[in-house]
Formats: C-alpha cells, structure tokens, sequence
C-alpha cells in the first residue's frame, strides 16, 4: 500500500516532467509553424520552451544524480547518496558534534531543566506513588531472591566465628565477679548458706561421729561421741559466728580471695585459653553455620511473604516511607535545588564527556545502513521539495531564454 509521502512524491514527479513534455511539445510546435505559418509572437514562445526545456533537463539530471544513476547510466559523480554514504555519516556525524554539541549550546538548555520540580509533581499523585511502591516491592524481591544464600550464610558464619574468637570471655566473667563483689552479692550467697549449713551439720550429728571413728578408731574408746559433739558445736558456733558478724575475718578474706580471682582471670592467659576451650566445645563452626542458615532461611522466607502480602508490615513501611520522600521533597526547597544542581551538574558533564562518542554513534548508524534504502528514504523525505527545482528550473530557464532572445534581437 502507497503512503502518502510516496503519492505526493509521485504527483510532484508528474507535474514537474508533465511541464517539461509541455515545453518539448510547445518548442517542436513552434519549429514546425515557423516553417510553415511564421509569426513574430513565435521565436519568443520558440526561445522560451527551448531554454526551459535545458533548464528542466539541467534540473532532473541535478536532482536523479542525488539519489541514482539518471537513466542507469554509471556517469561519475552520480547516485551521490549511495555512494558517498559513509562520507555523508563522518560528515554529519562531525556537523552534530562540532556545531550542537558545544557547551555553548548545551549549557542554555541545561541550565533551563528543572527535574526536581517535575518529580514532584509526578510523585504528588497517589497513582504514581503506587506505581513507585509496586516497583520497590518487585525490586526488593528480586534483590532478596537473586542472593545466593550459601555466600550469605558463609559472610555471617564468617564474620560470627570472627566475632566469637575475638570476644575477651575472661574479662566478662571477671567484671561479672568483681560486679558481684562490689554489690555483695558474695556476702548474701553467704547468708543464705551459713544457716543451712548450721542445720546440715546438727542433723548429721551421727554421721559426722561415724565418720571421725572410721578415721580414728580409738576414739570411740576414750568418749568420742562426747568429742564430736564439742566438735559439732564448735562447728555450729563458728558458722553461727559468720553468719551474725556482717564484718566477720572470714567474710573479708572470702572478699579478697574473690577480688584476687578476678584479677588473675582477667590478666592470666591459662584462663583466656581454658575458657576459649570450653566456648568452642559450645559453639562450634558447624553450630554456627548451622544457626545462621536457619536464621537466613526464615529471614529471606518472611521478607518475600511481607513483600507479597497486601497491607503487611513491610508493604505499609515502603508505601509510608515514599509518601514522606515525596512530602518532604515538596517542602524542602533546598534539597530541591541540590537534586537540580546535581542532575545539570551530572548531564552537562556527561554531554561534554560524550560528544566524540555521540559523533561515533552518527557514523556506526549511517554506515550500518544499507545504501540504496538510505537513498530511497531520503528521496521520500525530501524529494517533494527537489521536484519543485526542476519546476521552477524550467520556468526559469525559460526566462532566462527569452530574455537572452529578447536582448539579442534587440541589440543585434
């Protein structure tokens, strides 16, 4: 089917050879009346139709050459287009950089760009807001499912073992009994031990007396119940003693001992090593990939169903948190002027890096083409136009003949 560019095309093509098959019918009828029936008016309409007859042949030859070869005939510095194709694309490649690509033209159209306000008003509608919101979720779930969860599990079992092995044990348990010792938490420990010990030891009365005559037979003999009932008492004063004397000698040198127990886990590296052997016997490698993978696992599998799930948590952060970027940008004229600042700044700047490429770009396009459709397309484009050269070369001609045949008579 025939666009309207190819039928205008064509109309013009007629009526411009149409105006020449006209003057060609109009000289040879002149040629053939002067011969015949001569009349002055003759010789100017004769003069006329013969210069327009060279000037529309001059024309049509001008304009064919452009885009074939006039009458297939291969005579040199025609079918221009095709031929000088990749010539044409250096050269319009080399026009767009040197003549639009300057930062003398760049510079006004930057600085006229005002992206800033436009985004506000594109994000201040609701609908666009949704559009902004559906495109985070797909990309946060996108994101969340491209991650390779070995690596993650391997980064934080990783940076967790790291974490484990560089924690100092020794210092915490030995701040926590200094804690301890400075809240006397170690004298209410007593206080809740000293009287069960009292009861432990006068309810165990025969079995401490067993036990002193299993160690010392001859004392059942020389009134060793009497013995261990002096001896249970005594017991049971001295920790009735400590138990009723806040400022008992024993209760200070449990304090000291407690105090220099301490300082030795904190300071000595038996005890840094003996309880990084019982922390690894705990919490092993395996453990912990272990626990990172359940934690990754159920982290990931929650984070998609937020992401999926109308109204969730998750979904009402994202839609809240773009609704207030957009209200704050509305507000803030300052942030406003920054992202315009930076996006002038960010385009002048590549436009000006860029303009050899852009060039580049002309000139891979234009030699991609294939010759004969670039010249067809062209003559669709603009050979309306160039029909009218011929048109009006013929006109012209004409004229310009019978001028010549009017000074010439004239003169001569």
């Amino acid at each position: 089917m025939m666009s309207d560019k190819q039928s205008q095309l064509r109309k013009h093509k007629r009526i411009a050879t149409g105006l020449f098959f006209l003057m060609a019918i109009t000289y040879i009828a002149m040629v053939y009346t002067l011969k015949n029936s001569p009349a002055d008016w003759m010789g100017y309409v004769k003069a006329f139709s013969e210069a327009a007859m060279v000037g529309a042949l001059a024309d049509w030859f001008a304009v064919t050459a452009l885009f074939r070869h006039p009458m297939g005939l291969k005579i040199p510095h025609t079918n221009l287009i095709v031929n000088s194709k990749n010539k044409i694309g250096d050269n319009l490649g080399d026009f767009v950089t040197d003549n639009f690509l300057t930062a003398e033209n760049i510079r006004p159209y930057v600085e006229k760009l005002d992206i800033a306000t436009l985004l506000v008003n594109w994000l201040r509608q609701e609908h666009n807001q949704k559009i902004v919101e559906k495109e985070c979720r797909i990309l946060a779930k996108n994101i969340v499912n491209d991650i390779d969860d070995q690596s993650v599990v391997n980064f934080f079992s990783s940076k967790a073992q790291q974490g484990i092995e560089s924690i100092r044990v020794q210092s915490f348990i030995a701040q926590g009994l200094m804690y301890a010792i400075e809240k006397k938490e170690h004298q209410r420990l007593l206080d809740v031990i000293l009287p069960k010990a009292q009861i432990y030891v006068e309810e165990h009365r025969e079995e401490i007396y067993n036990a002193i005559i299993e160690k010392k037979p001859l004392l059942s003999l020389v009134g060793g119940k009497a013995v261990t009932n002096q001896l249970v008492n005594g017991i049971h004063t001295f920790l009735e003693d400590i138990n009723s004397n806040p400022n008992h000698k024993l209760r200070g040198e449990i304090t000291t001992r407690l105090e220099v127990l301490a300082a030795e886990i904190d300071s000595q590296e038996k005890w840094k090593i003996k309880f990084q052997e019982i922390l690894s016997q705990f919490i092993t490698p395996e453990r912990i990939e272990s626990y990172v993978q359940d934690f990754w696992s159920s982290t990931k599998s929650s984070i998609i169903e937020q992401l999926e799930t109308e109204g969730s948590t998750l979904q009402n952060y994202i839609s809240t948190a773009i609704h207030n970027i957009a209200t704050d940008l509305e507000q803030n004229q300052e942030m406003q002027l920054k992202i315009n600042n930076w996006i002038k700044h960010t385009i002048y700047k590549l436009a000006l890096k860029n303009t050899k490429e852009v060039g580049e770009l002309i000139r891979n396009t234009v030699d991609r083409w294939d010759g004969r459709e670039l010249s067809d397309k062209l003559e669709l484009e603009v050979g309306k136009d160039l029909q009218f050269i011929r048109i009006n070369g013929t006109l012209v001609g004409g004229l310009v003949g019978l001028g010549i045949y009017i000074i010439t008579h004239l003169l001569l």
